[in-house]
């Protein structure tokens, strides 16, 4: 198979979690199935990528909708397969097949950003997902959530993380330690754990740590910001962490979640729609509201029990996210929309 994907986010040139899932479906079709993959992205090459990439210049202005305009000029009929991660919009023809994962809704996502222009922009943006649906021959959500914004979606298939880096082992930090991953500001309230840990957490446990792993947070008594952290640490992070907590008050599925259910860590989240999906509504997770999320922290750092009956549950939770569950649906649709797909898994998924 020959396959294109697109992203204009990559690990290599951004945090986003829909670059990690298109660079991680992309290396997961090369090594499990020894398929051709090209990747058409702005962002640099990234280290430890098994597929071929095509730089798609957008400049600095506008660059979302100038990727999306841009991706028109390149030839797609030597693809068996285009599967778009957003911003395919401009990609009409009948053949190859065309298929878009839907990472979210940026209908949903404009009404929890403040400002007027940013509420403008996914505004916009979400008009430009109803045309994309439209556009693909398949479209595909990565929620339940997500495919309640465009009902006429009709397939769910969620996304992967990596088993290579985010596994459970080694030993915890010797203190009490919370990890956040995600953005000080906006949606990701990183300074809502700040608030809640300096409120809470701290006075009762003076020997608590906070780690934020975010480029805006600024200095506090007891916490450490890492700003951007390479995979690798970013695993050992999470293996450490006594909790994790991201109370974003909008996801449209929370990767980081997974992430953190994989290494072994509790998770404790406020009641978005993605972790209410993907902690089953509070069955393999914590989901708090903003103003209890301090007390429900200092709960789990102190329950060792708790902390333990969580953490099993999120190991057996994250196997429903492996990338060979992943891949082996979308490898079912591409099958069902008349791609060459062979019936059975080669021997190099099984390693």
């Amino acid at each position: 198979m020959n396959v294109a994907m697109t992203s204009l986010y990559l690990p290599s040139g951004s945090k986003i979690g829909v670059g990690y899932q298109a660079h991680g479906m992309a290396n997961a079709l090369v090594s499990q199935w020894g398929w051709n993959v090209t990747m058409y992205s702005p962002c640099p090459e990234v280290e430890g990528a098994l597929y071929r990439q095509v730089i798609v210049p957008v400049g600095d202005f506008l660059r979302t909708f100038r990727f999306a305009w841009n991706l028109r000029r390149y030839d797609w009929s030597k693809f068996d397969l285009v599967h778009a991660h957003g911003d395919d919009n401009w990609l009409w023809f009948r053949r190859p097949v065309h298929i878009r994962t839907m990472h979210g809704s940026c209908l949903a996502e404009a009404w929890h950003i403040p400002s007027f222009w940013g509420k403008l922009r996914m505004g916009l943006l979400g008009i430009s997902e109803i045309v994309a649906t439209a556009a693909a021959h398949r479209t595909v959500a990565v929620s339940k959530n997500t495919r309640r914004c465009y009902p006429w979606i009709k397939q769910v298939i969620p996304n992967g993380f990596d088993t290579g880096n985010f596994t459970p082992g080694g030993v915890k930090a010797a203190r009490p330690t919370v990890l956040f991953v995600g953005t000080y500001h906006n949606r990701k309230r990183g300074a809502l754990v700040m608030q809640e840990f300096a409120r809470c957490v701290r006075p009762a446990l003076p020997e608590a740590e906070l780690w934020m792993v975010c480029d805006d947070a600024p200095p506090a008594p007891g916490v450490t910001v890492f700003g951007r952290v390479s995979d690798e640490k970013l695993a050992e992070l999470y293996r450490q962490a006594w909790v994790f907590t991201l109370p974003s008050s909008y996801e449209g599925f929370g990767v980081p979640y997974i992430e953190a259910l994989a290494s072994g860590t509790p998770v404790v989240a406020t009641p978005n729609p993605g972790a209410r999906e993907v902690l089953e509504d509070g069955r393999y997770g914590r989901i708090v509201e903003p103003a209890q999320l301090g007390p429900a922290l200092l709960e789990l750092l102190r329950d060792d029990d708790a902390r333990d009956r969580l953490a099993r549950a999120g190991l057996a939770r994250a196997q429903d996210y492996r990338w060979p569950s992943v891949t082996a649906q979308y490898l079912a649709l591409y099958r069902e929309l008349g791609c060459r797909v062979p019936d059975a898994q080669p021997d190099r998924a099984a390693a």
